[in-house]
């Protein structure tokens, strides 16, 4: 007999660890694959960090839903930034978005429920609910990657429970446009459905593009979610500090899930967290010119290959998700561009892409000189497996 539950083996295993396998057992290999940061968390943190491990209170139990420090400093952050009115809502801090997604998943849905996620879709997201014994209920985006709320309203069953959205987008970079998340936001309400908006990149949008937040509207928070992370604007990601926004008439069923999985937000990365929120965004803003000339250096690149591969220029986020022309699967040209050229990316098949050859590429920890040299690694190898 098994000692694996079907649910489980329905969960696609996590592919950042089989890349890093990858990398490791191909010393030399540039990294395009996991999203991050080049940058950390400013000085501010660490030294509130230093100050809070030694203090008897760091090495107890917080309250459940997070320090009422940090969550008055994030209520402010979201009313002055995001135009959150908490009214009605409750704001938790999580041990990062993605235990945020899961806490909600669990909270909102019985076994068998469904939630639709735009594709492609974040891979945490579509495991998350799996895991939850519930289906994802996969709708396909334009040819840009941007939403089509007809879509969505046309896969809404009995059974739904919410749609998810990502803007700006993992793994695409797409950020959608308000008017088009008003629409989801109205046909959510409209039909008793949750909408579950990830905002963990709003900090990060490019030429005419800007982030919009759909519990910002009028009368949204009794049916939106929103999630948030400290991971990628701070450089903060293995402080694992996220926050999310839910309806007070969810407050009961979350705060069971995080009792039972966390019990508390970690202490220490709490009160760093304060500090980051104290810098605020201005910590982000230094960074993000010379990560736009990164970016302009990659969509560059990826022009002169223009032959091999279609990359809708992304307007957010630090990824760009390339359709390769080439019938070899996703995965395969991935394991070959490590094997024989050095340079890691993500298959599309991990975020529900297999009708043709995609690869995530993320350009957020480049600087100097890696970027051109990933970029040449990848541009050539790709050139030479698709020829």
């Amino acid at each position: 007999m098994s000692l694996m539950p079907s649910r489980m083996n329905a969960v696609q295993a996590p592919i950042i660890p089989i890349v890093g396998e990858l990398i490791r057992t191909n010393p030399g290999t540039i990294s395009l694959g996991q999203g991050m940061v080049s940058w950390g968390p400013p000085p501010e943190a660490v030294d509130a960090a230093r100050e809070a491990a030694g203090l008897r209170a760091s090495h107890l139990y917080g309250p459940v839903e997070g320090s009422p420090a940090l969550i008055e400093a994030l209520g402010r952050k979201l009313l002055g930034e995001n135009g959150l009115d908490l009214d009605g809502s409750r704001l938790l801090v999580t041990a990062g978005s993605n235990m945020a997604f899961l806490s909600v998943i669990q909270a909102i849905t019985s076994p068998g429920d469904e939630i639709i996620l735009p594709a492609p879709f974040y891979f945490n997201h579509e495991m998350a609910v799996r895991i939850a014994d519930c289906t994802p209920v996969v709708v396909a985006t334009n040819r840009d990657y941007q939403l089509d709320p007809d879509a969505l309203a046309r896969a809404v069953t009995p059974r739904t429970r919410a749609i998810v959205t990502v803007s700006p987008n993992n793994p695409t970079g797409a950020v959608y446009p308000a008017d088009t998340l008003r629409a989801v936001n109205a046909l959510c309400a409209r039909l008793g459905l949750l909408h579950i908006s990830d905002e963990a990149y709003e900090y990060f949008t490019w030429d005419a593009a800007r982030h919009f937040s759909p519990a910002s509207l009028p009368r949204a928070g009794a049916h939106t979610i929103s999630l948030y992370s400290l991971s990628k604007a701070f450089g903060f990601a293995g402080w694992r500090v996220g926050y999310m926004v839910i309806p007070e008439e969810l407050n009961e069923a979350v705060y069971k899930v995080q009792d039972t999985v966390l019990i508390c937000p970690p202490v220490v990365s709490q009160a760093a967290a304060l500090a980051c929120v104290g810098v605020g965004r201005a910590w982000t803003a230094r960074f993000l010119e010379p990560l736009a000339r990164v970016r302009r250096e990659v969509l560059d690149l990826f022009a002169s290959i223009a032959d091999v591969c279609e990359v809708p220029t992304p307007g957010g986020a630090f990824y760009c998700l390339a359709r390769v022309r080439t019938s070899q699967t996703a995965m395969t040209v991935m394991e070959r561009l490590v094997r024989e050229h050095k340079i890691a990316v993500i298959a599309g098949e991990t975020f529900g892409l297999t009708d043709g050859c995609y690869l995530r590429v993320s350009y957020g920890a480049l600087a100097g000189e890696t970027v051109r040299e990933g970029m040449t690694r990848l541009v050539t190898g790709l050139r030479r497996i698709c020829a």
